[in-house]
């Protein structure tokens, strides 16, 4: 008795670059795709299981006075120097 030939394989699509593949489990059946959404600066966004996005908090007022009293003391050290070795 003979066989019946092998159907005919269909092209496979290839997925573009930004579009997610197909993960195909051992078993062989295809899983659906979960695209998880990703923000401009490449890394997934942040969000809450309650659907609101969650944010960093603003850093304090104490931050920033300590970034301009960093700057005024190495200004001044600067200023300092200069007219010492001159």
């Amino acid at each position: 008795m003979s066989t019946p030939p092998d159907p005919p394989e269909e092209p496979r699509h290839e997925p573009s670059p930004g579009e997610p593949r197909p993960v195909v489990p051992p078993s062989g059946e295809p899983r659906p795709v979960v695209s998880v959404p990703v923000s401009p600066s490449g890394g997934p966004d942040h969000v809450s299981p309650s659907g609101e996005p969650r944010y960093e908090p603003p850093p304090g007022p104490g931050r920033l006075a300590l970034w301009i009293l960093l700057f005024a003391v190495a200004a001044l050290a600067v200023v300092l120097g200069g007219v010492y070795f001159t």
